[in-house]
Protein backbone atom coordinates (compact mmCIF):
# COMPACT_ATOMS: atom_id res chain seq x y z
CA UNK A 1 0.00 0.00 0.00
CA UNK A 2 1.57 3.49 -0.80
CA UNK A 3 0.92 5.85 1.76
CA UNK A 4 1.62 9.41 -0.40
CA UNK A 5 -2.16 10.10 0.02
CA UNK A 6 -2.97 9.66 3.60
CA UNK A 7 -6.34 11.51 3.28
CA UNK A 8 -8.38 8.48 4.25
CA UNK A 9 -6.63 8.41 7.53
CA UNK A 10 -8.23 12.09 8.31
CA UNK A 11 -11.57 11.58 7.80
CA UNK A 12 -13.80 11.64 10.55
CA UNK A 13 -13.53 15.20 11.09
CA UNK A 14 -17.28 16.23 11.67
CA UNK A 15 -16.67 19.96 13.79
CA UNK A 16 -17.00 22.91 11.74
CA UNK A 17 -14.20 24.91 13.38
CA UNK A 18 -11.05 21.94 13.17
CA UNK A 19 -12.25 22.12 9.26
CA UNK A 20 -12.18 25.48 8.67
CA UNK A 21 -8.67 25.67 10.74
CA UNK A 22 -7.40 22.71 8.77
CA UNK A 23 -8.95 24.63 5.14
CA UNK A 24 -6.82 27.51 6.82
CA UNK A 25 -3.49 25.52 6.94
CA UNK A 26 -3.74 23.94 3.47
CA UNK A 27 -4.13 27.24 2.41
CA UNK A 28 -1.50 28.94 3.94
CA UNK A 29 1.01 26.32 3.87
CA UNK A 30 0.76 25.67 0.26
CA UNK A 31 3.57 27.43 -1.18
CA UNK A 32 6.31 27.23 1.73
CA UNK A 33 8.30 24.11 -0.08
CA UNK A 34 9.70 23.76 -3.36
CA UNK A 35 8.45 21.89 -5.84
CA UNK A 36 8.66 18.06 -5.14
CA UNK A 37 8.60 16.93 -8.72
CA UNK A 38 11.40 15.10 -10.00
CA UNK A 39 14.34 16.83 -11.79
CA UNK A 40 13.82 16.75 -15.94
CA UNK A 41 16.72 14.08 -17.02
CA UNK A 42 17.91 13.67 -20.37
CA UNK A 43 16.54 10.18 -22.66
CA UNK A 44 18.83 8.58 -24.14
CA UNK A 45 18.36 7.53 -27.79
CA UNK A 46 19.63 3.65 -26.71
CA UNK A 47 20.95 2.59 -23.22
CA UNK A 48 24.24 1.76 -24.81
CA UNK A 49 26.97 3.38 -26.96
CA UNK A 50 25.45 1.03 -29.18
CA UNK A 51 22.19 0.57 -30.48
CA UNK A 52 19.63 -2.24 -28.81
CA UNK A 53 19.64 -5.51 -30.87
CA UNK A 54 16.47 -6.69 -32.12
CA UNK A 55 17.99 -10.29 -31.16
CA UNK A 56 20.70 -12.11 -30.23
CA UNK A 57 22.30 -15.82 -31.19
CA UNK A 58 22.08 -18.19 -33.40
CA UNK A 59 18.50 -18.94 -35.12
CA UNK A 60 18.17 -22.39 -32.48
CA UNK A 61 18.90 -20.34 -29.44
CA UNK A 62 17.39 -16.63 -30.87
CA UNK A 63 16.77 -14.21 -28.00
CA UNK A 64 14.54 -11.48 -28.70
CA UNK A 65 14.54 -7.79 -27.07
CA UNK A 66 11.42 -6.16 -26.77
CA UNK A 67 11.57 -3.03 -26.74
CA UNK A 68 8.54 -0.89 -25.46
CA UNK A 69 7.25 -4.42 -23.63
CA UNK A 70 5.83 -4.40 -20.15
CA UNK A 71 7.92 -6.06 -17.49
CA UNK A 72 7.17 -9.37 -16.47
CA UNK A 73 5.78 -9.71 -12.97
CA UNK A 74 7.40 -13.29 -12.09
CA UNK A 75 10.15 -13.56 -15.05
CA UNK A 76 11.64 -16.62 -13.39
CA UNK A 77 9.12 -18.62 -15.47
CA UNK A 78 10.13 -17.87 -18.02
CA UNK A 79 13.20 -20.45 -17.96
CA UNK A 80 10.37 -23.16 -17.87
CA UNK A 81 11.69 -25.05 -14.67
CA UNK A 82 9.16 -26.30 -12.21
CA UNK A 83 11.84 -26.57 -9.63
CA UNK A 84 13.04 -23.47 -10.29
CA UNK A 85 10.16 -21.35 -9.84
CA UNK A 86 9.19 -23.51 -7.02
CA UNK A 87 12.54 -22.38 -4.48
CA UNK A 88 11.78 -18.53 -6.11
CA UNK A 89 8.18 -18.79 -4.64
CA UNK A 90 9.79 -20.53 -1.42
CA UNK A 91 12.33 -17.40 -0.79
CA UNK A 92 9.97 -14.98 -1.43
CA UNK A 93 7.72 -16.59 1.35
CA UNK A 94 11.06 -17.59 3.70
CA UNK A 95 13.75 -15.03 3.50
CA UNK A 96 14.00 -13.62 6.75
CA UNK A 97 16.16 -10.33 5.54
CA UNK A 98 12.80 -10.43 3.38
CA UNK A 99 10.34 -10.20 6.08
CA UNK A 100 12.68 -8.29 7.96
CA UNK A 101 11.89 -5.55 5.61
CA UNK A 102 8.40 -5.98 5.21
CA UNK A 103 7.64 -6.15 8.91
CA UNK A 104 9.76 -2.59 9.05
CA UNK A 105 7.65 -1.33 6.47
CA UNK A 106 4.54 -2.52 8.46
CA UNK A 107 5.95 -0.51 11.51
CA UNK A 108 6.19 2.41 9.20
CA UNK A 109 2.82 2.72 8.16
CA UNK A 110 1.72 2.32 11.53
CA UNK A 111 3.88 4.95 12.83
CA UNK A 112 2.62 7.47 10.17
CA UNK A 113 -0.86 6.49 11.49
CA UNK A 114 0.19 7.48 14.31
CA UNK A 115 1.49 10.73 13.69
CA UNK A 116 -1.50 11.64 11.70
CA UNK A 117 -3.53 11.16 14.34
CA UNK A 118 -1.21 13.12 16.82
CA UNK A 119 -1.45 16.19 14.68
CA UNK A 120 -4.43 16.43 12.61
CA UNK A 121 -6.72 15.54 15.30
CA UNK A 122 -7.85 16.90 18.83
CA UNK A 123 -6.32 15.48 22.00
CA UNK A 124 -8.90 14.37 24.54
CA UNK A 125 -7.94 13.06 28.04
CA UNK A 126 -9.76 11.71 31.40
CA UNK A 127 -8.22 11.86 34.85
CA UNK A 128 -9.79 10.66 38.05
CA UNK A 129 -7.81 11.75 41.26
CA UNK A 130 -8.53 10.77 44.56
CA UNK A 131 -5.41 11.90 47.61
CA UNK A 132 -5.75 12.37 51.30
CA UNK A 133 -3.22 14.85 52.16
CA UNK A 134 -1.84 16.14 55.78
CA UNK A 135 -0.77 19.35 55.63
CA UNK A 136 0.86 22.43 58.51
CA UNK A 137 -1.42 24.62 59.41
CA UNK A 138 -1.41 28.31 59.81
CA UNK A 139 0.32 29.04 63.63
CA UNK A 140 -2.06 30.56 66.43
CA UNK A 141 -5.12 29.49 64.33
CA UNK A 142 -6.22 26.42 65.24
CA UNK A 143 -4.87 22.71 64.56
CA UNK A 144 -1.61 23.04 63.98
CA UNK A 145 -1.52 20.44 61.06
CA UNK A 146 -5.03 19.55 58.78
CA UNK A 147 -6.06 16.17 57.88
CA UNK A 148 -8.22 16.50 54.33
CA UNK A 149 -9.41 14.58 51.23
CA UNK A 150 -9.07 15.73 47.71
CA UNK A 151 -11.53 14.26 44.70
CA UNK A 152 -11.39 15.15 41.03
CA UNK A 153 -12.21 13.86 38.25
CA UNK A 154 -11.66 16.02 35.04
CA UNK A 155 -11.71 15.91 31.08
CA UNK A 156 -9.08 17.93 28.96
CA UNK A 157 -8.64 18.43 25.48
CA UNK A 158 -6.39 20.27 23.15
CA UNK A 159 -5.16 21.28 19.76
CA UNK A 160 -2.65 23.10 17.94
CA UNK A 161 -4.16 24.75 14.63
CA UNK A 162 -1.71 23.95 11.54
CA UNK A 163 -1.75 27.82 10.46
CA UNK A 164 1.46 27.26 7.92
CA UNK A 165 1.56 23.72 7.43
CA UNK A 166 4.13 22.33 10.31
CA UNK A 167 2.25 19.40 10.50
CA UNK A 168 0.89 18.29 7.26
CA UNK A 169 4.28 18.68 5.54
CA UNK A 170 6.03 16.38 8.33
CA UNK A 171 3.21 14.27 7.74
CA UNK A 172 3.80 14.55 4.40
CA UNK A 173 7.45 13.78 4.98
CA UNK A 174 7.13 10.45 6.72
CA UNK A 175 4.39 9.41 3.97
CA UNK A 176 6.79 10.07 1.27
CA UNK A 177 9.49 8.47 3.68
CA UNK A 178 7.22 5.13 3.86
CA UNK A 179 6.85 5.16 -0.01
CA UNK A 180 10.57 5.16 -0.16
CA UNK A 181 10.43 2.07 2.51
CA UNK A 182 7.61 0.25 0.25
CA UNK A 183 9.67 0.63 -3.07
CA UNK A 184 13.02 -0.42 -1.58
CA UNK A 185 10.97 -3.65 -0.56
CA UNK A 186 9.92 -4.11 -4.11
CA UNK A 187 13.64 -3.43 -4.92
CA UNK A 188 14.49 -6.48 -2.15
CA UNK A 189 11.86 -8.91 -4.00
CA UNK A 190 13.21 -8.40 -7.21
CA UNK A 191 16.85 -8.69 -6.30
CA UNK A 192 16.27 -11.72 -4.43
CA UNK A 193 14.60 -13.67 -7.13
CA UNK A 194 17.72 -12.68 -9.29
CA UNK A 195 20.10 -14.02 -6.56
CA UNK A 196 17.83 -17.60 -6.32
CA UNK A 197 18.15 -17.52 -10.23
CA UNK A 198 21.37 -16.70 -10.59
CA UNK A 199 22.77 -18.78 -7.58
CA UNK A 200 20.88 -22.14 -8.67
CA UNK A 201 22.61 -21.44 -12.71
CA UNK A 202 25.89 -21.28 -11.09
CA UNK A 203 25.18 -24.52 -8.87
CA UNK A 204 24.31 -26.17 -12.27
CA UNK A 205 27.19 -24.98 -13.72
CA UNK A 206 29.55 -25.74 -10.63
CA UNK A 207 28.71 -29.05 -10.82
CA UNK A 208 29.24 -29.42 -14.18
CA UNK A 209 32.70 -27.96 -14.59
CA UNK A 210 33.73 -30.10 -11.81
CA UNK A 211 32.31 -33.43 -13.27
CA UNK A 212 34.12 -32.11 -16.72
CA UNK A 213 37.13 -31.75 -14.99
CA UNK A 214 37.13 -35.06 -13.28
CA UNK A 215 37.58 -36.48 -16.66
CA UNK A 216 40.39 -34.48 -17.98
CA UNK A 217 41.93 -35.54 -14.66
CA UNK A 218 41.23 -39.02 -15.42
CA UNK A 219 42.64 -38.50 -19.04
CA UNK A 220 45.89 -36.86 -17.64
CA UNK A 221 46.11 -39.92 -15.69
CA UNK A 222 46.04 -42.39 -18.28
CA UNK A 223 48.29 -40.55 -20.19
CA UNK A 224 51.37 -40.66 -17.36
CA UNK A 225 50.27 -44.35 -16.79
CA UNK A 226 51.16 -44.95 -20.51
CA UNK A 227 54.17 -43.09 -20.89
CA UNK A 228 55.44 -44.84 -17.37
CA UNK A 229 54.97 -47.93 -19.33
CA UNK A 230 57.00 -46.99 -22.41
CA UNK A 231 59.76 -45.14 -20.14
CA UNK A 232 59.90 -48.82 -18.55
CA UNK A 233 60.10 -50.42 -22.42
CA UNK A 234 62.50 -47.19 -23.28
CA UNK A 235 59.94 -45.59 -25.81
CA UNK A 236 59.45 -42.61 -23.75
CA UNK A 237 61.93 -40.16 -22.31
CA UNK A 238 61.42 -39.05 -18.26
CA UNK A 239 61.21 -35.39 -19.07
CA UNK A 240 57.97 -36.43 -20.98
CA UNK A 241 56.53 -39.02 -18.14
CA UNK A 242 57.41 -35.50 -15.85
CA UNK A 243 55.46 -33.22 -17.98
CA UNK A 244 52.21 -35.29 -17.91
CA UNK A 245 52.43 -35.81 -14.16
CA UNK A 246 52.48 -32.13 -14.06
CA UNK A 247 49.88 -31.54 -16.37
CA UNK A 248 47.61 -34.01 -14.00
CA UNK A 249 48.92 -32.24 -10.80
CA UNK A 250 47.83 -29.30 -12.15
CA UNK A 251 44.46 -30.52 -12.92
CA UNK A 252 44.03 -32.14 -9.94
CA UNK A 253 44.82 -28.71 -8.01
CA UNK A 254 41.81 -26.99 -9.45
CA UNK A 255 39.40 -29.95 -8.50
CA UNK A 256 39.41 -28.57 -4.84
CA UNK A 257 38.79 -24.30 -5.38
CA UNK A 258 35.51 -25.93 -7.95
CA UNK A 259 34.17 -28.11 -5.59
CA UNK A 260 34.77 -25.19 -2.88
CA UNK A 261 32.84 -22.63 -5.40
CA UNK A 262 30.26 -25.55 -6.15
CA UNK A 263 29.77 -25.72 -2.81
CA UNK A 264 29.21 -22.37 -1.13
CA UNK A 265 27.07 -22.03 -4.38
CA UNK A 266 24.51 -24.46 -3.04
CA UNK A 267 25.09 -23.27 0.19
CA UNK A 268 23.76 -19.59 -0.69
CA UNK A 269 20.83 -20.75 -2.59
CA UNK A 270 19.82 -22.59 0.48
CA UNK A 271 20.17 -19.84 2.45
CA UNK A 272 18.53 -17.28 0.22
CA UNK A 273 15.28 -19.89 0.31
CA UNK A 274 15.10 -19.46 3.90
CA UNK A 275 17.32 -23.23 5.14
CA UNK A 276 19.67 -24.26 6.42
CA UNK A 277 23.09 -24.91 4.30
CA UNK A 278 22.78 -28.60 5.00
CA UNK A 279 19.06 -28.40 3.61
CA UNK A 280 20.23 -27.31 0.15
CA UNK A 281 18.38 -28.51 -2.82
CA UNK A 282 19.53 -31.13 -5.23
CA UNK A 283 21.11 -29.73 -7.96
CA UNK A 284 19.36 -28.80 -11.62
CA UNK A 285 21.11 -29.47 -14.56
CA UNK A 286 21.67 -26.88 -17.52
CA UNK A 287 19.98 -28.77 -19.65
CA UNK A 288 16.48 -28.46 -17.28
CA UNK A 289 16.52 -24.41 -17.89
CA UNK A 290 15.21 -23.12 -21.33
CA UNK A 291 16.87 -19.50 -22.61
CA UNK A 292 13.71 -17.43 -22.07
CA UNK A 293 13.23 -16.35 -25.68
CA UNK A 294 11.49 -13.19 -25.03
CA UNK A 295 12.84 -10.50 -22.57
CA UNK A 296 11.16 -7.13 -22.27
CA UNK A 297 13.45 -3.74 -22.91
CA UNK A 298 11.47 -0.82 -21.37
CA UNK A 299 12.31 2.35 -23.07
CA UNK A 300 14.24 4.88 -21.01
CA UNK A 301 10.92 7.20 -20.04
CA UNK A 302 9.04 3.86 -18.90
CA UNK A 303 12.26 2.79 -17.58
CA UNK A 304 11.69 5.73 -14.61
CA UNK A 305 8.17 4.21 -13.61
CA UNK A 306 9.38 0.97 -13.33
CA UNK A 307 12.48 0.90 -11.59
CA UNK A 308 11.94 0.58 -7.65
CA UNK A 309 15.31 2.11 -6.70
CA UNK A 310 14.55 5.31 -8.99
CA UNK A 311 10.75 5.18 -7.24
CA UNK A 312 12.45 4.97 -4.00
CA UNK A 313 15.10 8.21 -5.32
CA UNK A 314 12.22 10.35 -6.04
CA UNK A 315 9.94 9.55 -2.72
CA UNK A 316 13.59 10.66 -1.07
CA UNK A 317 13.04 13.39 -2.95
CA UNK A 318 10.12 14.59 -1.54
CA UNK A 319 10.83 13.88 1.40
CA UNK A 320 13.56 16.54 1.81
CA UNK A 321 10.58 19.13 -0.32
CA UNK A 322 8.64 18.31 2.97
CA UNK A 323 11.22 18.74 5.05
CA UNK A 324 12.26 22.62 3.66
CA UNK A 325 8.25 23.04 3.51
CA UNK A 326 8.52 22.00 7.57
CA UNK A 327 11.13 24.33 8.53
CA UNK A 328 9.79 27.18 6.54
CA UNK A 329 6.73 26.55 8.47
CA UNK A 330 8.58 26.63 11.74
CA UNK A 331 9.55 30.04 11.52
CA UNK A 332 5.45 31.30 11.54
CA UNK A 333 2.90 31.86 14.17
CA UNK A 334 1.25 28.93 15.92
CA UNK A 335 -2.00 28.84 17.61
CA UNK A 336 -3.36 26.34 20.38
CA UNK A 337 -6.23 25.64 22.31
CA UNK A 338 -7.06 24.07 25.18
CA UNK A 339 -10.12 23.41 27.45
CA UNK A 340 -11.43 21.37 30.72
CA UNK A 341 -13.73 20.19 32.37
CA UNK A 342 -14.52 18.78 35.85
CA UNK A 343 -15.93 18.41 39.62
CA UNK A 344 -13.73 18.48 42.45
CA UNK A 345 -14.47 18.46 46.36
CA UNK A 346 -12.84 17.84 49.57
CA UNK A 347 -15.82 15.03 49.92
CA UNK A 348 -17.70 12.70 47.36
CA UNK A 349 -20.90 14.56 47.81
CA UNK A 350 -18.74 17.77 47.33
CA UNK A 351 -17.35 17.13 44.37
CA UNK A 352 -20.01 15.35 42.47
CA UNK A 353 -22.38 18.00 43.12
CA UNK A 354 -23.12 21.82 41.53
CA UNK A 355 -20.85 23.65 43.83
CA UNK A 356 -17.74 21.13 42.51
CA UNK A 357 -17.47 22.24 39.29
CA UNK A 358 -14.76 23.36 37.75
CA UNK A 359 -13.62 24.57 33.87
CA UNK A 360 -10.93 26.30 32.15
CA UNK A 361 -10.38 27.57 28.33
CA UNK A 362 -7.26 29.16 26.92
CA UNK A 363 -5.54 30.01 23.97
CA UNK A 364 -2.67 30.85 23.18
CA UNK A 365 -0.11 31.91 19.96
CA UNK A 366 3.49 31.83 19.82
CA UNK A 367 5.65 34.04 17.29
CA UNK A 368 9.06 32.72 17.15
CA UNK A 369 11.14 36.05 17.28
CA UNK A 370 15.08 35.20 18.12
CA UNK A 371 16.78 31.76 18.36
CA UNK A 372 20.03 32.88 17.65
CA UNK A 373 19.37 32.04 14.18
CA UNK A 374 18.92 28.46 14.46
CA UNK A 375 15.76 29.01 12.40
CA UNK A 376 17.02 30.06 9.24
CA UNK A 377 20.35 27.75 9.62
CA UNK A 378 17.86 24.97 9.75
CA UNK A 379 16.16 26.27 7.08
CA UNK A 380 19.19 26.56 4.58
CA UNK A 381 20.01 22.59 5.82
CA UNK A 382 16.92 21.13 5.09
CA UNK A 383 17.34 23.27 1.07
CA UNK A 384 21.17 21.89 0.73
CA UNK A 385 19.42 18.21 1.81
CA UNK A 386 16.59 19.33 -1.04
CA UNK A 387 19.26 19.92 -3.65
CA UNK A 388 21.23 16.57 -2.35
CA UNK A 389 18.21 14.76 -2.89
CA UNK A 390 17.98 15.67 -6.62
CA UNK A 391 21.29 15.33 -7.32
CA UNK A 392 20.63 11.40 -5.66
CA UNK A 393 17.70 10.99 -7.85
CA UNK A 394 19.79 12.35 -11.18
CA UNK A 395 22.76 9.97 -9.87
CA UNK A 396 20.20 6.98 -9.43
CA UNK A 397 18.63 7.31 -12.78
CA UNK A 398 22.54 6.85 -15.09
CA UNK A 399 22.92 4.17 -13.10
CA UNK A 400 19.32 2.38 -13.71
CA UNK A 401 20.61 3.12 -17.47
CA UNK A 402 23.57 1.98 -16.85
CA UNK A 403 22.68 -1.27 -15.62
CA UNK A 404 20.18 -2.12 -18.50
CA UNK A 405 23.26 -0.79 -20.83
CA UNK A 406 25.50 -3.01 -19.27
CA UNK A 407 23.26 -6.31 -18.89
CA UNK A 408 22.15 -5.82 -23.17
CA UNK A 409 25.96 -5.59 -24.10
CA UNK A 410 26.59 -8.41 -21.89
CA UNK A 411 23.43 -10.84 -22.93
CA UNK A 412 24.77 -9.53 -26.29
CA UNK A 413 28.55 -10.51 -26.54
CA UNK A 414 27.29 -14.17 -24.38
CA UNK A 415 25.40 -15.17 -27.32
CA UNK A 416 28.50 -14.59 -29.45
CA UNK A 417 30.46 -16.56 -26.83
CA UNK A 418 28.31 -19.43 -26.38
CA UNK A 419 28.08 -19.37 -30.75
CA UNK A 420 31.94 -19.47 -30.90
CA UNK A 421 31.79 -22.21 -28.11
CA UNK A 422 28.94 -24.46 -28.87
CA UNK A 423 31.17 -24.63 -32.27
CA UNK A 424 34.49 -25.10 -30.59
CA UNK A 425 32.96 -28.32 -29.14
CA UNK A 426 31.15 -29.62 -31.84
CA UNK A 427 34.20 -29.94 -33.99
CA UNK A 428 36.07 -31.18 -30.89
CA UNK A 429 33.79 -33.60 -30.60
CA UNK A 430 33.23 -34.82 -34.39
CA UNK A 431 37.36 -34.96 -34.66
CA UNK A 432 37.51 -37.16 -31.42
CA UNK A 433 35.02 -39.19 -32.95
CA UNK A 434 36.76 -39.35 -35.86
CA UNK A 435 40.20 -40.61 -34.08
CA UNK A 436 38.04 -43.26 -32.23
CA UNK A 437 37.02 -44.35 -35.65
CA UNK A 438 40.77 -44.61 -37.01
CA UNK A 439 42.06 -45.95 -33.58
CA UNK A 440 39.78 -48.67 -33.64
CA UNK A 441 40.89 -49.49 -36.92
CA UNK A 442 44.91 -49.19 -35.44
CA UNK A 443 45.53 -46.52 -37.65
CA UNK A 444 46.43 -44.57 -34.26
CA UNK A 445 47.54 -44.54 -30.95
CA UNK A 446 45.39 -44.61 -28.04
CA UNK A 447 47.02 -41.78 -26.95
CA UNK A 448 46.19 -39.59 -29.39
CA UNK A 449 42.49 -40.29 -28.68
CA UNK A 450 42.51 -38.99 -25.87
CA UNK A 451 44.25 -36.10 -26.31
CA UNK A 452 40.91 -35.23 -28.93
CA UNK A 453 38.81 -35.99 -26.13
CA UNK A 454 40.77 -33.79 -23.58
CA UNK A 455 40.70 -31.28 -26.11
CA UNK A 456 36.05 -32.03 -26.13
CA UNK A 457 36.15 -31.94 -22.93
CA UNK A 458 37.96 -28.23 -22.46
CA UNK A 459 35.49 -27.32 -25.16
CA UNK A 460 32.77 -28.10 -23.22
CA UNK A 461 34.00 -26.63 -20.27
CA UNK A 462 34.05 -23.20 -22.23
CA UNK A 463 30.47 -24.33 -23.60
CA UNK A 464 29.39 -24.83 -20.01
CA UNK A 465 30.74 -21.31 -18.38
CA UNK A 466 29.15 -19.11 -21.89
CA UNK A 467 25.43 -21.06 -21.08
CA UNK A 468 26.07 -20.45 -17.61
CA UNK A 469 26.52 -16.66 -18.05
CA UNK A 470 24.07 -15.99 -20.85
CA UNK A 471 21.11 -17.69 -18.35
CA UNK A 472 22.52 -15.62 -15.34
CA UNK A 473 22.93 -12.27 -17.42
CA UNK A 474 19.32 -13.05 -18.62
CA UNK A 475 18.26 -12.84 -15.16
CA UNK A 476 20.21 -9.57 -14.94
CA UNK A 477 18.39 -7.66 -17.55
CA UNK A 478 15.06 -8.82 -16.41
CA UNK A 479 15.27 -7.54 -12.68
CA UNK A 480 17.01 -3.89 -14.11
CA UNK A 481 13.34 -3.79 -15.68
CA UNK A 482 11.47 -3.56 -12.91
CA UNK A 483 8.24 -3.81 -11.94
CA UNK A 484 5.49 -3.06 -14.20
CA UNK A 485 3.28 -0.12 -12.24
CA UNK A 486 0.02 -1.10 -14.03
CA UNK A 487 0.92 -4.81 -12.18
CA UNK A 488 -0.38 -5.17 -8.68
CA UNK A 489 2.61 -5.53 -6.00
CA UNK A 490 2.71 -9.14 -5.05
CA UNK A 491 2.24 -8.96 -1.31
CA UNK A 492 4.22 -12.15 0.06
CA UNK A 493 3.43 -11.57 3.47
CA UNK A 494 -0.39 -12.96 2.62
CA UNK A 495 0.92 -16.31 1.30
CA UNK A 496 2.48 -17.04 4.95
Amino acid sequence: MRTADFSTLQRGLRSPLLCSALLLSMLAGCALGPKDGAPDMPQPVHYGVEATPATAGPAQAQQQFVLGERAVPQWWQAYRSTELSGWVEEGLQKNYSLAQAEHNLAGAQEQLRAQIGESMYPTVDASLQSQRQRALGLPNLGSQTNLYNVFAGQISASYTFDLFGVARYANSALAAQVDAQSYQLDAARRTLAANLVIAAVNSAALRAQVATTEQLVALADADVNELQRRQALGAAASDDVLNAQANAASLRASLPGLRTQWQAARHALAVLMGRTPDNAPPDLTLSELSLPARVPVAIPSDLLRQRPDILAADAALKVAAAQEAVATAEMFPSLSINASFGQSGFTWPSAIGASGAVWGIGASITQPLFHGGALRAKRRAAHDAYQAAQDNYRQTVLNAFQNVADSLSALTHDADALTAAAEARSHSEQSWRDTQRRAALGAVAPGTVRTGEKQLQNARLSEIRATAARLADTATLFQAMGVDPAAPVQEVAEKK
